[in-house]
């Protein structure tokens, strides 16, 4: 595939994909979209072949991002508190750093690296989104686009695998693990 080619394709499945998620959040009333996303379809279309970018990865990912940022709030006592970005707290300070660096064991211990995860952590850790409908749509959006990469990537015969590339599988470094 030439650059322009690449390049067109990048833009075009990720601009797809935020507007059929998008389109979705407006008819649900539903925070289906949330800023973690963009960089998700910038991997999930730039680098389909990347470790992080597998939809393994994406979900898995940001699924430990949610459970962290809900880990770090709750040690914290700010389960139920309003978000505040311009005068943050020292325990929601304390439920940030809790929360990204759960979700970065985590992902690392899990063999699931996804950085994007660790902004839906912040989101969830600051406060932005919380409740239990909220946490269920974000785990809905993040479906959504693993889901819509799959589907993109094929229809166009990007290689884009499921679980993780059989070559990096046998690789020398996973041997290790």
């Amino acid at each position: 595939m030439t650059r322009a080619r690449r390049t067109a394709y990048v833009a075009l499945s990720s601009f797809c994909c935020i507007v059929f998620i998008g389109l979705c959040a407006s008819l649900s009333g539903a925070p289906l979209l949330f800023p973690s996303l963009g960089p998700t379809a910038f991997l999930v279309f730039a680098t389909p072949q990347a470790p992080g970018a597998s939809p393994r990865n994406t979900v898995f990912g940001h699924l430990a991002g949610i459970v962290a940022g809900l880990t770090g709030l709750a040690a914290t006592g700010l389960l139920n508190a309003a978000p505040d970005l311009t005068h943050p707290s020292w325990p929601r300070i304390g439920a940030a750093a809790i929360a990204l660096g759960l979700t970065c064991a985590a992902m690392a211990a899990l063999d699931v690296p996804h950085p994007p995860a660790g902004a839906t952590t912040l989101i969830i850790a600051l406060g932005l989104l919380h409740t239990t409908p909220q946490i269920v749509a974000v785990l809905v959006g993040v479906v959504l686009i693993a889901l819509l990469a799959v589907l993109i990537n094929k229809l166009f015969g990007v290689p884009y695998p499921w679980w993780r590339f059989l070559a990096e599988a046998r690789s020398p470094v996973a041997s290790r693990r």
